[in-house]
């Protein structure tokens, strides 16, 4: 649709489901779970859970961590977290939570503990002096696209198909 204009808009998890009831957008790439109460909602895909730490970090000698690997460090989770995760064996800080995931990453790239957060959100707040890896039994987090049922119009039905794959020659059925 290249006589359409789309406007990329950055939305705080907490404001997703707000923005689209408002109208403020017509469309939104959210985190589950949401509100689905006047919404049509698409589960697009799962986003696997990693462990960010310091660069120097003895926790960067494996590919990839258990919760078990986390016990005894101490995991911060910032106010605008997204998993909801809490490890047995792990230590709260003895500072308050950090505003947002990009502070939690600052933090730990100064030393202090170990943030746990969707790949896509490490990979936002990349660091040189940060590193993360794969946390095999965390939660994932599900993104889905959603818009409000009742504004449902020609471009966001339309839109809506491409992101479930149809083309010009697919059938609607």
């Amino acid at each position: 649709m290249p006589h359409t204009a789309l406007e990329l808009i950055p939305l705080e998890v907490r404001d997703q489901g707000q923005v689209l009831v408002d109208g403020r957008v017509d469309a939104a790439l959210v985190r589950l779970p949401i509100p689905r109460e006047g919404l049509h909602v698409i589960p697009l895909y799962d986003e696997v859970p990693v462990v960010v730490c310091a660069r120097d970090s003895h926790l960067t000698a494996a590919d990839e961590l258990d919760a078990d690997d986390l016990t005894g460090e101490v995991l911060i989770v910032p106010d605008d977290d997204v998993l909801g995760i809490r490890i047995p064996g792990t230590l709260e800080p003895s500072f308050a939570p950090p505003s947002d995931t990009a502070e939690a990453i600052a933090t730990v790239a100064a030393g202090v503990g170990i943030v746990i957060v969707p790949m896509s959100l490490a990979r936002l707040h990349h660091r040189k002096d940060a590193v993360y890896r794969p946390l095999r039994d965390g939660p994932t987090s599900t993104v889905a696209l959603a818009w409000v049922a009742e504004r449902t119009t020609p471009a966001v039905d339309a839109f809506v198909g491409i992101v479930r794959g149809r083309t010009a020659n697919s059938s609607r059925g």
